[in-house]
């Protein structure tokens, strides 16, 4: 139970900034676990219109079911073993669950773990099984079946599955807690493989305005969708198509988003004070949707060209692509501020769907000066924390410091063209992520 203890203090150790009603989220969000932006490249920097919120997979679980190893120990060939994840649907009547335990202990399939969902009709039990090697899915789902289980859905697990529900469910709502960012991520870690949509409350008339008021405060699950109101307004909506919610996950989720929406906003407060090359100082933090006012004064000291590097386009709407770009929801935000406190830099990282982008803009008075190559670092370091296989970014070719900063991540790159820019990738595999470089600048101390 160490990680509940080190969750346990990372709230405590944050005072007046966890509020004491936190602790009715909290408890339910604990009591619960007894058991992106889809940034299309198509459509250049604009915010897009519906898919808003999906995540990339997670280092929780691959998003592939079948690339999990085999563990060491079972009693399939050569003493190997395989870790599974399954579900299934059992009759509510005495003794239907042990016809079910007697049958996997018949093909010596050990149970580690049994949470169960209770519905209306029956009782949906999942399970975290060890079995032998050589069984394949079509064959435990088949030994299920004989037993009486119905709708029944298999997947690979791996190590991490061992961590129980509730010291999970705590880990998660510490994240949360503690960054709101963490939120979309902490929501596909809770309910495994799904996209994950925000839909803004924009003017009254709007459509996020009709969808908030299509789902009651309580929220709204439908089988392979649950939404619920966002914080900030508008809604979430979670889809899972290859397995439904149950109503025990779906009350999990709830209370998730009702810690955040209590929380309010919040980004670490650390920063890092760095020394440029030429020896100037600057200062670099997590930054969001509070300092759009000092984003849109850099936006507006920067050039013509500098604006057209970064946007691929007219950037005359630059109020609402950064209501977006500096939103949590979609991803995160580094900001470089010089000793005055004046923005002169900002790095994105967003979500979409499966991918992830990265994105710079430097004031031009401060360009070639290493603070490009700074943020990406950090941004790439944050990506790879993630769980994150690659990130990419949208240029030009002309764009020679975007390009010489990817370059120097020391990371394996491709290079394409999609309709007349360049997009270079970069991939995160456990060898690249060990050759990403630090961040350039001298660190000088930590506030």
């Amino acid at each position: 139970m160490s990680d509940v203890t080190d969750a346990v203090a990372r709230l405590v150790d944050h005072g007046p900034t966890v509020p004491a009603l936190v602790l009715a989220s909290l408890a339910a969000l604990i009591a619960t676990a007894g058991f992106h932006t889809r940034w299309s490249r198509r459509h250049g920097q604009a915010p897009p219109a519906d898919d808003t919120g999906a995540r990339p997979p997670t280092a929780e679980r691959p998003a592939g079911s079948g690339s999990a190893g085999s563990e060491p120990g079972g009693s399939g060939p050569g003493g190997e073993s395989a870790l599974w994840r399954m579900r299934t649907t059992v009759r509510d009547a005495p003794g239907s669950l042990a016809v079910l335990c007697a049958a996997l202990a018949d093909r010596r399939i050990d149970i580690l773990s049994l949470q169960t969902h209770p519905l209306t009709e029956g009782t949906v039990d999942e399970f975290l099984l060890r079995a032998p090697g050589e069984l394949s899915a079509a064959e435990l789902a088949e030994v299920v079946t004989t037993a009486g289980g119905a709708r029944t859905w298999t997947e690979r697990a791996d190590a991490h599955d061992l961590v129980d529900a509730p010291t999970r469910v705590l880990g998660l709502a510490a994240r949360t807690a503690l960054d709101a960012a963490e939120l979309p991520l902490a929501l596909r870690q809770l309910l495994g493989r799904c996209t994950i949509r925000s839909l803004p409350a924009p003017a009254d008339d709007g459509a996020g305005a009709r969808a908030s008021a299509a789902v009651p405060p309580e929220g709204a699950l439908e089988d392979t969708v649950l939404r619920l109101r966002a914080p900030e307004g508008g809604v979430i909506s979670v889809e899972r198509p290859h397995l439904p919610f149950t109503p025990a996950e779906f009350a999990r989720a709830r209370a998730l988003v009702e810690l955040d929406a209590r929380l309010g906003p919040r980004v670490p407060r650390g920063r890092d004070v760095l020394t440029l090359p030429e020896g100037s100082d600057i200062t670099v933090r997590r930054a969001d949707t509070r300092d759009v006012p000092a984003a849109k004064a850099m936006h507006e000291r920067c050039s013509a060209r500098t604006l057209g590097m970064r946007y691929h386009g007219p950037v005359g709407d630059a109020d609402r692509y950064l209501n977006h770009l500096l939103s949590p929801r979609f991803g995160r935000t580094l900001a470089v501020q010089t000793a005055s406190g004046r923005i002169v830099g900002l790095g994105h990282l967003l979500w979409d769907g499966d991918e992830t982008e990265v994105a710079l803009l430097v004031e031009d008075g401060w360009q070639r000066r290493g603070i490009g190559g700074e943020l990406l670092a950090r941004l790439v370091a944050m990506a790879a924390d993630a769980g994150c296989e690659s990130v990419y970014a949208i240029t030009q070719a002309s764009n020679t410091g975007m390009v010489a900063a990817m370059r120097g991540l020391g990371l394996p790159l491709d290079y394409q063209i999609e309709e007349g820019t360049l997009v270079v990738t970069a991939r995160l595999d456990p060898a690249a992520q060990a050759a990403a470089r630090l961040p350039q600048a001298e660190r000088i101390g930590r506030e």
